[in-house]
């Protein structure tokens, strides 16, 4: 079957769904990349930081499927971040994914301590664009105000910007600005996992609102909270391993969720975050090599 599109604020398309790799280890990344493009996803994300690029290129290789039909996504670190340190950056990914051209490129935290490097960094991301060696750029984990400074001092409204997002952390503030500005909101965690393997009161998947409207559709939570954002326009880029995993994750496109179930998930926020806090990401804390390719 083929995905549904979302279309970016420069035109570009991306697939409503794709699969993301954070945490899946090299020696799984090539299968799982595989798997999904045979299920018939056409987007996959990827970072630098994630230290998968390699596999990622391989597992596109291994599909068969043809690389023009294929969404490729992937960030910088803030270890490269800075105007030369990015288009360098740009490089070392691109090599990995044996591409010359990445579809979208984007920063993977703001930087508040040191700002002056995440401007830097993005008009490096302009450059590229204006270049046409990137298609589109974005951000990722940016804050309200972090992305108020970007756009007063770049050219370039980011097309998306990928936040942690699910039924019990909603940052409906952001989101709402996101809309404001015409920039895609992108779904990282979208159905929770991260409610799982941190220490959280109750897990997403257990969540008996989205378990008896699952029921209703023969559906799993998982396969309810992805319709759920993919109602709401937004880009969602589950991860699993498992092939059986990612064929369901696919599997969200043969039912529609009432205005009314809608409301229920909505009602689910707890506004707890599960990932680190952007304002604490610091060079000195999180900063790391990422290798040459």
């Amino acid at each position: 079957m083929t995905t549904p599109n979302l279309t970016l604020n420069n035109g570009v398309e991306i697939p409503a769904i794709g699969l993301g790799v954070f945490q899946t280890p090299p020696d799984e990344t090539v299968a799982a990349v595989t798997a999904a493009l045979q299920t018939g996803y056409r987007h996959i994300d990827t970072a630098a930081a994630y230290g998968n690029e390699r596999e990622v290129g391989q597992g596109i290789r291994d599909s068969g499927v043809d690389r023009s039909e294929i969404f490729i996504e992937t960030k910088v670190w803030i270890s490269d971040y800075g105007y030369e340190e990015t288009l360098h950056a740009f490089d070392k990914s691109a090599g990995k994914l044996g591409v010359d051209q990445i579809d979208l490129l984007i920063l993977h935290q703001a930087l508040p301590s040191a700002f002056e490097k995440t401007i830097g960094a993005y008009k490096a991301l302009e450059k590229l664009l204006a270049d046409g060696k990137v298609r589109a750029i974005g951000v990722s984990n940016f804050m309200p105000e972090h992305l108020t400074q970007l756009l007063e001092q770049t050219e370039t409204v980011p097309a998306v910007n990928q936040i942690e997002l699910h039924p019990y952390f909603q940052q409906k503030e952001l989101v709402a600005l996101h809309k404001e500005h015409g920039i895609t909101t992108q779904a990282w965690s979208p159905i929770g996992g991260i409610t799982s393997y941190r220490d959280s009161a109750k897990r997403s998947f257990d969540e008996p609102v989205i378990l008896a409207i699952g029921e209703k559709y023969g559906k799993s939570a998982a396969q309810v909270m992805l319709r759920w954002h993919i109602q709401n326009s937004v880009q969602v880029i589950p991860k699993s391993t498992k092939a059986e995993r990612i064929a369901e994750n696919f599997d969200v496109f043969d039912f529609h969720l009432t205005s009314e179930e809608i409301a229920q998930i909505d009602a689910l926020d707890t506004g707890v975050r599960g990932g680190p806090e952007p304002e604490v990401i610091t060079l000195e804390a999180f900063g790391r090599d990422i290798p040459e390719a």
